[in-house]
């Protein structure tokens, strides 16, 4: 249980720490928005942009030395927050 408690606080932790760094640049879906993307230049924006946020929310993720479950739920949560769900 107590592993459980602190697992969660560690992931609420990162995800307040990644989601204030990008609050602070505009996610995927509102960036296509701003350069008016449709179509299939929406898609390939879309899909290069989401590889780029996997990317840097794995390093992320390892710096902070997270493994299993709660570097995958850190991970998660950072990428959709990037995106823009």
């Amino acid at each position: 249980m107590r592993m459980v408690i602190l697992v969660g606080l560690m992931i609420a932790f990162a995800g307040g720490v990644v989601g204030g760094a990008h609050a602070q640049s505009s996610t995927c879906k509102a960036q296509a928005a701003e350069k008016r993307l449709a179509g299939a230049a929406l898609n390939s924006f879309m899909k290069k942009c989401q590889t780029d946020a996997q990317k840097t929310c794995d390093v992320s993720a390892a710096d902070r030395k997270l493994a299993g479950a709660a570097k995958s739920s850190f991970t998660k949560k950072c990428v959709t927050d990037a995106v823009g769900a």
